[in-house]
């Protein structure tokens, strides 16, 4: 080797750059860790080199041109190897780029989810393209560093950011379901509000120092299959609430309706039975009269004959009770007593002579034969006669509701 070899080696080991063919690389790692005293590193102005030694970051150089030496740099003295007399530093030295790179292309599925709101797992599936700048260059390296360090390749570095941007796009599109309680089938109609959620933040991208500047044409869609499945299970939820909604209503109405009859019920009693007893004692008696005019809703004559008695025997509870509380009362006309109302004053006045005189003969004479009562069938048996007439298929329907009401009309 001549002199000007000699030299021409000697000026390359004492500049360090960046290399033309490896600007466009995201991260550039110099080859060589041993590093001449007084060397000139030079930084472009997008870029920026950081120095780690067995792993660990020693420090940070900006854009420009520098000197290699400890007066300058104090973080030198660190990598000053002992065994060369202090003329070589031992070091790695990576070059980061610090402007954004553009038009990332991006596609494919994400892990499969649980759907917060149909509880069916699916697997979402995004596309689009986006934009990211390096932010913290040494967290970059050292998350980079260990897992793909020195490939001197761009697409293994973006292939690994793109693993952190779909674990992002994952938990953010798990939060804003969590949060506005919107299922995966909601995802379509929400792809401008996921993209500036995971610009502002993308949990997964803060860890290995990158930012997400904004991304376009962002697309999230589903298979054939996960789109039926969840199709189903929403129209299955659709039904169930809308079962709900029906027995809300429904309530809702039978309420009102209770409150209607309350307030209805507290007006009778206040402006006409005076008292709770009495108007439940008078709806038992309508309730009477009603099964009655049904023809004992298919109870026979034997539930007629019963209902007659239940109301016969409520208007005689009734009465007394009435009359001990002094307060105004209906009387059907059928109860009322003769001689006009109850209270009211007795023919006559007072003292004035009983009808007859003492000692007056009675009538009739002591041993006389009684009058024998009047033989004849009793109402029921008239009305059991009556049916049964009609069953026999003697008399119409016309003629049996006719009769029937006669007899009534004798109790």
């Amino acid at each position: 080797m001549g002199i000007f070899d000699f030299v021409k080696s000697g000026v390359r080991e004492m500049m360090i750059a960046r290399p033309d063919a490896a600007k466009h690389l995201i991260v550039y790692k110099h080859p060589d860790q041993n590093v001449p005293f007084w060397s000139q590193l030079t930084v472009d102005s997008d870029e920026c080199a950081l120095f780690f030694k067995d792993g660990r970051y020693v420090g940070y150089l900006p854009t420009g041109r520098h000197t290699l030496q400890t007066q300058n740099i104090p973080f030198l003295n660190n990598l000053v190897n002992k065994f060369t007399g202090g003329d070589v530093f031992i070091a790695e030295i990576f070059f980061v780029k610090m402007q954004p790179v553009r038009g990332v292309p991006f596609g494919g599925p994400l892990e499969s989810m649980e759907d917060p709101i149909l509880y069916e797992f699916v697997t979402p599936r995004i596309f689009g393209e986006f934009s990211l700048v390096v932010v913290d260059p040494v967290r970059f390296v050292v998350g980079y560093h260990g897992q793909c360090g020195g490939s001197g390749d761009n697409d293994v570095v973006l292939s690994w950011i793109k693993g952190k941007f779909f674990m992002s796009v994952k938990t953010v599109i798990g939060q804003v379901c969590a949060q506005q309680q919107k299922s995966l089938l909601n995802l379509g109609g929400m792809s401008m509000e996921l993209g500036a959620r995971i610009v502002q933040s993308a949990p997964n991208l803060e860890e290995i120092g990158c930012k997400i500047l904004e991304i376009g044409n962002f697309n999230i869609n589903f298979s054939a299959e996960d789109q039926k499945l969840l199709r189903e299970a929403n129209k299955a939820r659709g039904e169930a609430r809308r079962g709900i909604g029906v027995a809300q209503d429904t309530a809702r109405a039978k309420q009102f309706e209770l409150d209607q009859r309350f307030q209805q019920d507290a007006r009778y009693v206040q402006q006409l039975a005076g008292n709770w007893q009495n108007y439940a004692a008078g709806q038992a008696m309508m309730g009477a009269g009603e099964g009655m005019a049904r023809g004992g809703d298919g109870s026979g004559v034997a539930g007629l004959g019963a209902q007659v008695a239940i109301g016969a025997g409520l208007a005689q509870a009734m009465n007394p009770a009435m009359a001990a509380q002094g307060q105004p009362q209906f009387v059907p006309p059928h109860l009322q007593q003769p001689g006009g109302y109850p209270g009211a004053p007795q023919q006559g006045y007072p003292g004035a002579p009983q009808q007859g005189y003492p000692g007056a003969p009675q009538q009739g004479y002591p041993g006389a034969p009684q009058a024998a009562p009047a033989a004849g069938p009793s109402i029921e048996q008239r009305l059991e006669r009556l049916a049964d007439l009609k069953t026999k298929g003697l008399i119409t329907d016309e003629e049996f509701q006719a009769r029937k009401a006669k007899i009534l009309e004798e109790i």
